[in-house]
């Protein structure tokens, strides 16, 4: 059952910025073909649309994992989970991380969500998650993890 569940889709703003690519292919084909300029030209943008949409990584937290992409962190594993934006965010992504540190990060979203990873066999310290809702999918691991660990 999923308690949270968030898709990291690209800005609109992204897909504007990307489109500058059909002048650029239409500057360079057009004195070559009209007709193959245009369609080279929607092509490409098609193209780099394709990636950025591929892009875009799941982040969901059932009753038993935290799951970002394909990588997968069993909620008995999650430790504490802390929020981070603005300038705190880049520290923590760039100048602050651990280089075993587990990232799950797309550079069109700002806020990010450090989780604590309390597994001894694992040597990842913590993972960084892009969200665009921290509080909610801190909330959500907090959820999921008192339902893992019920107390006695």
């Amino acid at each position: 059952m999923s308690i949270y569940r968030e898709r990291l889709w690209p800005t609109p703003w992204i897909f504007v910025a990307s489109a500058l690519v059909i002048p650029a292919s239409l500057l360079v084909f057009l004195p070559i073909d009209t007709t193959a300029g245009v369609i080279v030209a929607i092509v490409l943008y098609l193209g780099v649309v394709g990636l950025l949409l591929g892009a875009s990584l799941p982040v969901e937290v059932t009753d038993g994992h935290l799951r970002v992409g394909s990588a997968r962190l069993p909620v008995e594993f999650v430790g504490e989970a802390e929020a981070f934006r603005g300038a705190e965010a880049s520290l923590e992504r760039g100048q602050r991380a651990d280089a075993r540190a587990w990232m799950g990060i797309r550079g069109w979203i700002g806020p990010i969500v450090k989780v604590q990873n309390t597994d001894a066999e694992d040597p990842v310290p913590y993972w960084i998650v892009s969200t665009r809702r921290p509080e909610a999918l801190i909330e959500a691991l907090r959820s999921a993890r008192a339902a893992a660990n019920p107390p006695a």
